[in-house]
């Protein structure tokens, strides 16, 4: 039981050094190959990192920007969120909280294929990862208080999502269509035999006028 605790300690103490971003890389040896198995990970939590996930997607340790993708893609590949809500960078053998200010993910790019009930709507993230929305990758619309816009929301993986990026929402938005949902006229769009809506039809025209 000691030495564990000292291994513990070890890692985080590594984690905090101005090397901890190579001690991290170290553990997480799935650099390259897509996402980690990290829902069947089950280590100890081992404290939390300066480490932050800003509202654009731009990651950064020790409040400097990490520049080198590659590194960015590495460690979204062993990202986990949890029922605690909060976001950890987890390997075999730690788990580590991380901040996120938002979403950990951007889309930054969409293509649509097919129409109607067939119409597919494919998102690419900043960090690589590719998602058709539909069963499995539902897309969420949320209302923005402060600006009285629109925040899209398509699910990644776990319970990862990533913000569509402004200028894809918009074309986002060019793909909807008013269906009748519960007996409501609503402005949505389609994936993959899914319906998302995104507002009421009324609420629409009020915002159109």
């Amino acid at each position: 039981m000691a030495e564990r605790s000292e291994n513990r300690e070890e890692g985080l103490t590594s984690a905090t050094e101005a090397r901890g971003l190579e001690a991290l890389v170290s553990r997480a040896t799935r650099a390259g190959r897509g996402a980690a198995p990290v829902e069947r990970w089950n280590p100890d939590f081992c404290g939390d990192l300066d480490m932050e996930i800003r509202a654009d997607g731009t990651w950064f340790y020790l409040g400097t920007p990490i520049g080198r993708m590659p590194l960015v893609q590495l460690f979204s590949s062993v990202l986990r969120k949890d029922e605690d809500g909060r976001t950890y960078l987890v390997t075999p053998v730690e788990r580590v909280g991380i901040r996120v200010a938002d979403a950990p993910f951007i889309a930054v790019e969409m293509d649509v294929s097919g129409t109607g009930a067939r119409q597919v709507i494919t998102f690419r993230t900043n960090v690589g990862d590719v998602v058709e929305a539909g069963p499995g990758h539902p897309l969420r619309f949320v209302d923005e208080e402060a600006t009285g816009g629109l925040k899209p929301y398509v699910l990644v993986r776990g319970r990862l999502e990533a913000l569509v990026a402004r200028p894809v929402m918009y074309e986002l938005v060019g793909h909807g269509e008013e269906i009748v949902a519960g007996g409501r006229k609503m402005f949505a769009v389609r994936s993959k035999g899914e319906v998302y809506p995104i507002m009421p039809v009324e609420k629409l025209n009020r915002l159109s006028a």
